[in-house]
């Protein structure tokens, strides 16, 4: 007799409408969510703390609340936090055995409007060390495996995440993006994720470590339609953001079902002329492009050279500011260096060889670059590139040539998502379509749009979406 499906497999918009008409509890569903994670936990390892405790006394609260008829807009679903974001009363790891199993007093803003709108906060997930890496594979917790073939890699650094939704525990689980860490696990477990515009969700209060405004969170789902949902309640200015994006002109969830007319849509296999693209990777953009021209798009192949001489370096200096920033927090809080994995440790080697005005001629140097990118977005409104330059890689592969070099593991990292920290150094939005499979593994494509523009965004991913479906593909239990 086969089990019913997991009520986490049914999209997050069913689940809240079943739970306002009382066909489901809250409580039924969290129920059913911390089954299919302890299943989950043990074939996959997405989550680095459940609880279940705290949990039920919110799905509890929100069983009243449903009855009382004073529901909030996310009433009763369970979403996992990753583990690199404060949740008041719960320690913050960042998967690194040199953090203090601490628990922290605050949420941070984009927790706090989580919680006000009711989401059920059940877990927190698995991430590489501090984030660093495009694998989720750490010391502390171990590697967070694939569903779609247990001997790859999830992604990273929400590869946790990933993972939960993959597997049908939760519709949708919250995600960041400091160099690709949303596009990347989404295109490994064939999700999609939309990367925001830089400042249209908080971050703070959180530690001032991110001086290039490189991170920004957001979510990882089954639909275009629950991703726009949950980034209209935790869209908008906070006091003291460094930069906050123009609201926009309507809610996200109303872009979805509008027509995206027609678009000026470039598109190319590989941004960066003579770099080595998986044959799949470059399909996936093929098929996208020619999909998007039969739904009455205007597209063209274009020429792009999204690099420069130092992009690299650059990167790597400034991720190495911000990775040494973390170690250095962690040690004041009595946590000992010396733990830090070996990357981690030669980045913040790296990071004291950068004196501050280097520094500052290097984020000068990266915002020259960003302005080269964003010219072409004068001539289109998105741009279709692979999301990775490989499909997903097997567990370990990062790791390859660390013992004698740690560095390695960044320069492999390079190599398999050489794309993606483009959107990070801009700062323009970016949705992870899941429009492709090779031998059964998921290929991602990524589309581009101006600065702010996720509206554009939200509207062709849907178009793309009814036309080429993707959310009925499961993984295999």
């Amino acid at each position: 007799m086969t089990a019913p499906p997991r009520l986490g497999s049914r999209p997050a918009s069913d689940l809240l409408r079943a739970m306002r008409t009382r066909e489901l509890s809250p409580v039924e569903l969290l129920d059913d969510v911390l089954a299919a994670t302890e299943i989950e936990q043990s074939r996959l390892n997405a989550f680095t703390r459940v609880l279940a405790d705290q949990a039920r006394t919110q799905a509890e609260e929100s069983e009243r609340r449903l009855l009382a008829r004073e529901a909030r807009p996310l009433e009763g679903l369970p979403i996992p936090i990753k583990d690199n974001v404060l949740l008041a009363g719960v320690p913050v790891t960042e998967a690194s055995a040199m953090a203090p199993d601490l628990p922290v007093p605050i949420d941070t803003e984009l927790v706090r409007r989580l919680r006000q709108a009711g989401a059920i906060l059940f877990a927190k997930t698995n991430l590489p060390e501090f984030g660093t890496l495009s694998t989720t594979e750490n010391v502390r917790f171990g590697a967070t495996r694939n569903p779609w073939d247990l001997s790859r890699t999830a992604g990273g650094s929400s590869g946790g995440a990933a993972a939960s939704v993959a597997a049908g525990v939760v519709p949708a689980a919250h995600g960041n993006d400091g160099g690709g860490s949303l596009r990347i696990p989404a295109s490994c477990c064939g999700l999609f994720s939309l990367r925001p515009s830089r400042g249209r969700v908080p971050r703070g209060p959180l530690p001032g470590n991110d001086p290039g405004l490189l991170v920004v969170d957001g979510f990882l789902t089954r639909s275009v339609a629950d991703n726009a949902l949950l980034l209209d309640v935790v869209s908008g200015a906070a006091l003291g953001d460094p930069v906050s994006a123009p609201p926009p002109a309507r809610p996200f969830r109303d872009e979805v079902v509008a027509e995206p007319g027609s678009l000026r849509i470039g598109w190319t296999a590989s941004p960066v002329p003579g770099l080595s693209v998986d044959p799949a990777c470059a399909h996936a953009v093929e098929d996208a492009a020619r999909l998007s021209e039969e739904l009455g798009h205007q597209v063209d192949p274009v020429a792009l050279n999204w690099s420069s001489d130092t992009l690299t370096s650059d990167f790597f200096d400034l991720w190495a500011g911000l990775i040494g920033a973390n170690i250095d927090f962690y040690a004041s809080l009595g946590g000992n260096p010396e733990l830090a994995e070996p990357h981690n440790r030669a980045l913040r080697e790296r990071a004291r060889g950068v004196d501050a005005a280097q520094l500052i001629v290097t984020m000068a140097r990266l915002q020259g670059f960003a302005r080269q990118v964003l010219a072409v977005f004068s001539s289109y409104d998105l741009i279709l590139i692979p999301t990775l330059a490989l499909p997903p890689v097997p567990l370990g592969w990062h790791f390859q040539g660390a013992e004698v070099e740690p560095m390695a593991a960044m320069a492999n990292a390079a190599r398999f998502t050489p794309f993606a920290s483009v959107a990070n150094l801009t700062g323009q939005p970016v949705a992870a379509l899941p429009l492709s499979w090779n031998e059964d593994l998921p290929i991602g494509v990524s589309a581009f749009a101006r600065p702010y523009d996720e509206a554009t965004l939200f509207r062709y991913s849907a178009q793309i979406e009814s036309a080429s479906p993707w959310a009925g593909r499961r993984p295999p239990e």
